[in-house]
């Protein structure tokens, strides 16, 4: 038995012995006692080995807590799957393990790491948090997988939303299983045609590839559904190192908007909005991210019906399978700091799971091929399907909008900070698509 496996199988039973001993919510001990299901299947085919997962993100510096947040969610995910008993492959099953990698948030220590993943023999990588780290990394993967054909990778993209990379930058090797910039401010712009209250609307986002995709993207869709409003501004700014967005709020106060449409997240998002409440700034904020961590505690009383948000789901998106996953998510993380599920990230991995077991590899080739044209059920409350064209997920997108805790349509607040969102508009799965132009070249063998 490696010593990996025996860390692993000594944590599941760790696990059991928590369960067991009570003192946890009823929801945690169910999940605990499928834990230790699954421990005693791994540890009964102990010599199987782990398939590790690879998360290359950025968990250090000004992003690391939402580094955390991601490795929170697909830890959910794995977990998930390994108390099932794990991936079914040809010689059994096998338990997944997730190696988180610090990436620092830029494109050079992202491939130093990808490196050492591919010293280690791991076939599977995860990023999500830039759209240009992302790029780098599908260009360093194409490389590798044709050089070293027996040491291929495959790429799986949480949230890089650059649209380029499923359309003329895609490849076979890269799956990217959030909307991108253009599906979500689509369903932005249907919520914002319907305010009339909005003539003119501030543009303000990050400086790199992903903010000037928001920013381009924002101008075609409201071109399109509301020639009438005029752009007040459009303004870039560093990204992860403004630390007083004041001047900021000035300029959006001066030009005289009505709106804010802004892609930023993490600390850029936070520093924002909590510097909008501060100088009182009572625009609407039309957001990518503005139900993310530290958002709605930082707004408060400020960003009730006034801060609108896009998202693939939300905790109060309704149906009991949707506030069962979610119930779980917190039973697993109950620290009010720690509560923000992003659905598709634990989906993700149970949609590669789904993908091993079905192809009984875990052949990045292999898997990549059934992952293609692969619909999920999403525990029974988010159906998905990926487009084999250009290996872009399609799934339902939810517009909400900011209220106070147990409002109506907000049963759920994030944080614990009293505050949740409503869904104003759910788009349907296939009136999210867009057409591409990935024109992808797939391997013989």
């Amino acid at each position: 038995m490696t010593s990996v496996l025996k860390q692993a199988i000594g944590m599941h039973a760790g696990v059991c012995a928590v369960g067991r001993a009570g003192g946890r919510a009823a929801r945690w001990l169910r999940i605990a006692a499928l834990a230790c299901v699954a421990w005693s299947v791994t540890a009964g085919a102990a010599d199987l080995p782990p398939v590790k997962l690879a998360l290359i993100e950025g968990m250090s510096g000004p992003f690391a807590n939402a580094g955390a947040m991601v490795e929170r969610n697909l830890r959910f995910g794995v977990e998930r799957v390994n108390a099932r008993g794990g991936v079914k492959l040809a010689d059994g099953m096998h338990p997944l393990q997730l190696v988180v990698l610090d990436g620092k948030g830029s494109s050079e220590a992202t491939l130093v790491q990808l490196r050492a993943a591919i010293d280690e023999k791991i076939g599977f990588v995860m990023q999500g948090n830039s759209s240009a780290v992302a790029a780098a990394l599908v260009g360093a993967i194409d490389r590798q997988n044709a050089r070293e054909p027996d040491r291929r990778v495959l790429f799986l993209n949480y949230s890089a939303d650059d649209p380029a990379l499923t359309n003329d930058a895609c490849s076979f090797w890269h799956f990217r299983f959030d909307a991108h910039a253009g599906m979500r401010m689509d369903a932005l712009a249907d919520a914002l045609k319907d305010d009339r209250a909005v003539q003119k609307v501030y543009l303000l986002n990050q400086d790199y590839s992903f903010g000037h995709d928001v920013s381009r993207e924002a101008q075609r869709a409201l071109k399109e559904r509301r020639p009438d409003i005029a752009i007040a501004g459009d303004e870039f700014h560093p990204i992860g190192r403004v630390k007083d967005f004041a001047p900021y709020i000035a300029k959006i106060r001066a030009s005289g908007a009505d709106a804010v449409i802004t892609g930023n997240w993490g600390n850029d998002l936070t520093l924002l909005v909590k510097a909008a409440r501060e100088q009182g700034l009572d625009t609407k904020f039309y957001t990518f991210y503005g139900n993310s961590l530290g958002a709605p505690a930082a707004l408060g009383d400020a960003g009730v019906k006034r801060v609108i948000a896009v998202a693939d789901w939300h905790p109060n998106a309704g149906g009991a399978a949707s506030d069962a996953y979610y119930r779980d998510f917190r039973a697993r993380y109950p620290a009010a700091s720690d509560d923000y599920l992003v659905a598709r990230m634990p989906l993700m991995v149970e949609t590669l799971a789904a993908a091993m077991t079905r192809a009984a590899s875990a052949d990045p080739l292999v898997v990549a091929r059934a992952l293609e044209g692969m619909k999920f059920d999403g525990e029974g409350f988010h159906p998905s399907t990926m487009r084999a064209d250009d290996h872009q997920l399609i799934q339902p997108l939810y517009v909400m909008e900011m209220d106070k805790a147990g409002s109506p349509g907000v049963k759920f607040d994030n944080e614990g900070s009293g505050y949740g969102f409503r869904t104003l508009l759910a788009v349907p799965a296939d009136k999210t698509v867009q057409p591409t132009t990935c024109r992808m070249t797939r391997p013989s063998r």
